[in-house]
């Protein structure tokens, strides 16, 4: 039992603990204030302190109100439940065991290899919340679920049952939770490159999506007004869809739209535990939940309409999918194009008097951030006006190429999100492209075949030259599409690691 007060004690008209109620209030508005924190680089690592103390609030709050060594009367004093199922030194074993796990992966992750760590994450999120449903479920009792049974029929050997109202959020917990778990799991193997990236679209996907759905939705209606004897095949056949569901909603969705998806599922994940806040009576779960649920549904909103996709169709599943697509997974036909040296590409950046830098997820993989930033101080001391344009999309996470620039302790103030920079690109002398590819491809706009089709896009053509630097001609981007600007006649490709290639323009400027 996680939570402080149950559905059971306040059908009784039991009061809540004003200290307990407060310290979870307290510990909701400490993540507020994380979120608050996170929506700026600049104030990103105080947000995160703001998250880690309203945790450990929540987190003391609950285990100081359910002391296994208490009495009962104690507990009942305290409007807690004294759990008869594990000691307080298991408990903390536990949390020592999960502490230690999250100190190592913390510790040794690769910022490259971040973004499935989240779609990691998010499925063990939901995971938690199928086994809590579960639990509840099958301890109904332990989590004070219990109410009064009304007449079935002539069956009065039952005289206690789970409430109606705790078996839908016990449903919709384990339906929400199911869903994000699958789904993460899909999502992790496309990101760390175990399974395709391209979408896989079943035949008549839609109709098997809204069907399953349809049948989710009666299963939950149907096992709130079972009787206890007519329970069990529900909610396994509840849980059972949600597991499916989840597999069908992400699967056509190709690689391009991945960074939604993650958003997405951090809001999937986010109502799972709030619908489990609500079916254990905890106020802290409700309110985390929420503002994680709510905060993701937003950045998913905003992000589609910096990508010109369907808020709707993210829900729907196989967004940005066409079953009519032909570009997508093969380069085209080899083109001339022009090769430089990182000498070319120096000499012609200090006569610049404004460069425009595009990073991308080809500058995660080759730690090129602070050689980057050495470039770029080293242009700003010869009178360069250096600024750096961030897609929303950059990498395959949001805010991804956000948290690697300021890593390197690049200035707040040059960092500038699409719109608020694209008009730029005229006026610029240079667009210095690193491992980029999506966020700079012109058939986002000219393609209606194409996979990324209607995602705006830098405007990188507009500048007067351009120096793309990536590994060799031969690979396409993270949507497998081929990019004109390779072959612009202002475009020279700059073909190495990236980090090697910026690390000998800084040479060469020296």
């Amino acid at each position: 039992m996680l939570g402080f007060a149950t559905p059971a004690r306040a059908a009784t008209g039991e009061a809540v603990n004003p200290w307990v109620a407060l310290a979870y209030l307290v510990s909701g508005v400490f993540f507020i204030l994380a979120l608050r924190g996170l929506s700026s680089p600049a104030t990103s690592r105080t947000g995160n302190r703001f998250g880690m103390v309203g945790m450990l609030i929540a987190v003391v709050t609950t285990l100081v109100t359910h002391f296994p060594w208490i009495t009962e009367q104690q507990a009942a004093d305290l409007y807690a439940v004294r759990p008869d199922w594990a000691s307080m030194y298991e408990i903390l074993i536990a949390i020592g065991i999960g502490a230690v796990i999250g100190i190592t992966i913390a510790r040794r992750i690769a910022m490259t290899a971040m973004p499935e760590l989240v779609a990691a994450f998010h499925s063990l999120v939901g995971l938690a919340a199928v086994l809590v449903g579960w639990a509840a479920y099958l301890n109904p009792g332990a989590f004070g679920l219990m109410v009064p049974m009304e007449t079935i029929g002539t069956d009065y050997s039952l005289p206690m049952q789970i409430g109606a109202v705790s078996k839908v959020e016990m449903g919709l917990g384990i339906a929400i939770g199911a869903i994000t778990f699958s789904g993460s799991v899909i999502a992790f193997l496309k990101l760390s490159g175990r399974m395709s990236g391209s979408p896989i679209l079943l035949p008549a996907r839609h109709i098997i999506n809204l069907g399953t759905l349809a049948a989710i939705i009666v299963l939950t209606a149907l096992f709130a007004m079972a009787s206890p004897a007519e329970t069990m095949p529900l909610i396994v056949a509840l849980t059972v869809l949600a597991f499916l569901i989840g597999f069908l909603l992400i699967i056509p969705i190709g690689g391009a739209d991945m960074p939604v998806v993650v958003s997405m599922l951090n809001s999937y994940s986010g109502w799972a535990a709030a619908a489990m806040g609500f079916t254990l009576g905890n106020t802290a779960m409700i309110i985390t939940g929420a503002l994680v649920g709510s905060s993701g549904a937003i950045l998913s909103y905003i992000m589609c309409r910096a990508m010109n996709r369907s808020f709707i169709s993210v829900i729907a599943g196989g967004f940005g999918a066409d079953d009519s697509a032909g570009t997508g997974g093969e380069a085209k036909e080899q083109r001339p194009y022009k090769q430089g040296s990182a000498a070319d590409a120096a000499f012609m950046l200090e006569q610049a008097e404004k460069v425009i830098i595009i990073p991308g997820y080809g500058m995660a993989v080759a730690q090129a951030q602070h050689a980057l930033r050495e470039m770029a101080d080293i242009l700003e001391e010869k009178g360069v006006e250096v600024k750096y344009a961030i897609h929303p999309v950059a990498g395959r996470m949001p805010g991804h190429m956000n948290v690697l620039l300021a890593e390197a302790q690049v200035p707040y103030e040059n960092v500038f999100e699409l719109e608020d920079i694209n008009s730029e690109f005229a006026q610029a002398d240079v667009a210095f492209i690193i491992g980029a590819n999506d966020v700079v491809n012109p058939a986002a706009k000219t393609d209606k075949s194409s996979p990324i089709y209607g995602m705006p896009v830098f405007d990188v053509d507009k500048a007067k030259q351009v120096f793309f630097i990536k590994r060799s001609m031969g690979g396409v981007g993270y949507a497998g599409v081929d990019n004109d600007v390779f072959y612009m006649d202002q475009t020279m490709m700059l073909l190495s690691d990236a980090k090697k290639m910026v690390e000998e323009i800084v040479k060469a400027l020296d």
